[in-house]
């Protein structure tokens, strides 16, 4: 009896040690082991984008914002017949059901079924009440204007990272901090999202304030679509620039994009033509090479030159002008678009006279522009320029460059000589800070003295006035510009048949200049005329002369003879177009209020009685384009007061009439 009590004792004291000893080694020595193991198979977790920083105008209107959305996913582990769940996810979702099939037979606890739906879709989901099928919230970028300025904004993709335009330029500054969610298994298998443990607050990216106005940019987009009707080109493009500091007011290249739907629409109309493509660019480069002329003392405006009835043989290879022209001013050079005049003035100049002052004007390299995708043009070393290329680049073949290239360095010359490196992002915003990204216009060269400037911006002045540009013509004010029309150059060599590249480059008021400005058609339809003076002077003037009223540009007196003395950086209205409107940013945007107008689809609003340029400036701050008939007030409008935004296509029908006559 006793030593059978004795066993018991033993026994019971070694499984006693032994219970301790394994609850020492469970929850000691490997507690951080088990407990690893436990929360891999309770927890999984999510990381959810955060919202990305807003994108406004120049006045601080709203053109990129982040919205919150539903993301549907699954927990194959949870789904009993993933084919049936597939079939009714499918049908609801618009998605293939083969696929979605697979994907929730894996054998995996996770699986993104769809990303960022609209409410409608979502609460169809959610009516299905599927087990195994939970919701997460998401952050989607959102474009409330739409087509405007799409090539500049760019575009988010389903990750919420920028891929295209702005967005992916200045991705790291918009994108914010990614937030961790935790999505919990029960006893039972069951999961629920937990977002009220997240290891962290999303924090949202940064805010972009740009120097584009959405008004001018409406107006640009608008006349540039008219041109691309009526030429019938492959594409037109434009931009509109301040010349005193760089800031770019407008930029658009048709046709275009609507980023909330950028997987609808090519590539190359994604394209930002204004930066990207580089051309020809024919007689608007007759002005860089009057210039070199004038800095060098080499002539005089009023000097006369001989152009030979129309053409001149250059190292064994005749060259025509559009035109017979027997003796001409150097004026009537630029102003009538002489060949043989341009090619004489390049030849006076000389090779290396020549390239030196198309360097110094930024042609040949990148202008620094705060845009993905510059190309730098093509400018080759003077040492490598083949034969006959002086007299080829004195008229614009021989050498490429980009619509950015040109318009600024006709701002140079607007300004008094100062070559300003362009840019888009005035500043940046965070939690009611605003860092100025150029509080001074950055200098990248001073290619000609105030002097060449002032002489060269008069007979650019001679173009419009007598000349090639009449078309560009702006009534109240002085214009400068330079007409061009280029065969279209085949990258192999040589030039296409029958294609042409047809431009206007200018600005106004020509002797105390606040905007300058480029238009460029593409291949237009030679039938409906090709020429620069013909299709892109006109949309010029239609696009500046607005824009002057617009900003309250006063127009010229007579015998007014204002000019800026060299290296002056005129300031006028720069906190208006450069800074954020703080009393427009202080209307902070209500994301759900903004959610439902999406899925809803917002009401037209009634714009009777408003003058032509209020009911431009209200459709431009909601997407919307407007065709104008008549003058004075807005009487009627198609589609009318509250239809939905859908009926608009994009634009409204306005008929004007004088308060009298309603």
């Amino acid at each position: 009896m006793k030593s059978r009590l004795v066993v018991a004792s033993v026994v019971l004291v070694v499984w006693t040690v032994a219970i301790a000893s394994r609850l020492v080694q469970l929850q000691i020595l490997d507690h951080e082991l088990y407990k690893d193991r436990a929360e891999r198979q309770q927890e999984r977790r999510v990381e959810l984008q955060a919202p990305r920083g807003m994108i406004l105008d120049s006045r601080g209107r709203k053109l990129a914002v982040s919205v919150e959305v539903d993301s549907v996913w699954a927990d194959p582990s949870q789904i009993e017949d993933a084919r049936a769940t597939a079939n009714v996810l499918a049908k609801v979702l618009d998605l293939n059901a083969v696929e979605l099939s697979k994907s929730l037979s894996k054998n995996r606890e996770f699986v993104w079924v769809a990303r960022q739906l609209d409410r409608p879709r979502a609460q169809s989901v959610r009516e299905l009440k599927l087990k195994g099928v939970s919701f997460l919230k998401e952050s989607k970028r959102y474009y409330p204007s739409r087509r405007l300025a799409a090539q500049i904004l760019g575009f988010a993709g389903l990750d919420n990272s920028g891929l295209e335009g702005l967005e992916q330029g200045y991705d790291d500054v918009v994108s914010g901090r990614p937030v961790e969610r935790k999505v919990l298994r029960d006893a039972r298998r069951g999961t629920v999202l937990m977002p009220d443990i997240s290891f962290r607050e999303a924090e949202p990216g940064r805010d972009l304030h740009l120097t584009i106005d959405s008004w001018i940019q409406h107006l640009l987009e608008s006349e540039l679509a008219k041109a691309l009707e009526r030429t019938a080109a492959k594409s037109v493009s434009g931009i509109v620039i301040d010349p005193n500091s760089g800031a770019i007011l407008a930029m658009s290249s048709l046709p275009d994009f609507d980023p909330n739907h950028f997987g609808d629409f090519s590539r190359s109309t994604r394209r930002n033509r204004v930066v990207m493509d580089a051309f020809e660019p024919g007689s608007t480069f007759k002005a860089i090479t009057i210039a070199a002329a004038l800095e060098a003392n080499l002539v005089d405006p009023d000097d006369i030159i001989d152009c030979e009835r129309g053409s001149l043989v250059v190292e064994g290879v005749r060259i025509k002008d559009h035109k017979s022209f027997d003796k001409l001013t150097f004026r009537e050079v630029l102003s009538k678009s002489s060949n043989v005049g341009a090619i004489k003035t390049g030849l006076m100049v000389g090779k290396l006279g020549l390239y030196q002052q198309i360097d110094a004007f930024g042609f040949g390299k990148l202008t620094g522009v705060d845009l993905p995708g510059e190309s730098p043009g093509l400018l080759r070393n003077a040492e490598n320029w083949p034969r006959r290329a002086t007299a080829y680049i004195s008229f614009g073949q021989a050498i490429s460059v980009t619509a950015l290239h040109m318009v600024n360095a006709f701002a140079a010359v607007a300004n008094g000589g100062t070559l300003y490196q362009p840019y888009v992002v005035a500043g940046i915003g965070h939690n009611g800070s605003y860092e100025d990204l150029h509080p001074a216009p950055r200098v990248l060269s001073r290619p000609i003295t105030a002097s060449t400037a002032r002489t060269l911006g008069r007979m650019l002045e001679s173009v419009v006035e007598t000349g090639t540009g009449r078309r560009a013509a702006i009534t109240g004010y002085r214009v400068a510009g330079k007409t061009g029309t280029a065969e279209k150059a085949l990258p192999s060599g040589g030039y296409v048949q029958g294609k042409y590249v047809a431009s206007f480059v200018g600005f106004a008021p020509a002797r105390r200049a606040e905007i300058a400005a480029m238009i460029v058609i593409d291949e237009p339809n030679p039938a409906k005329g090709y020429h620069g003076g013909g299709v892109a002077a006109p949309v010029f003037s239609a696009v500046i002369a607005p824009t002057l009223l617009y900003l309250g540009v006063p127009p010229d007196e007579e015998g007014d003879g204002l000019w800026p003395d060299e290296g002056l950086i005129a300031e006028k209205n720069r906190s208006l177009r450069s800074r954020p409107d703080t009393e427009a940013l202080a209307d902070v945007v209500d994301l759900e209020a903004n959610v439902e107008a999406i899925e809803e689809g917002e009401l037209l609003p009634d714009l009777s009685g408003l003058t032509s340029r209020q009911a431009v400036v209200r459709l431009a701050e909601i997407g919307l384009k407007a065709s104008l008939h008549g003058q004075g007030v807005v009487s009627r409008q198609s589609p009318p007061p509250g239809s939905s935004f859908d009926e608009a296509s994009g634009r409204l029908e306005l008929w004007l009439a004088n308060e009298t006559g309603r």
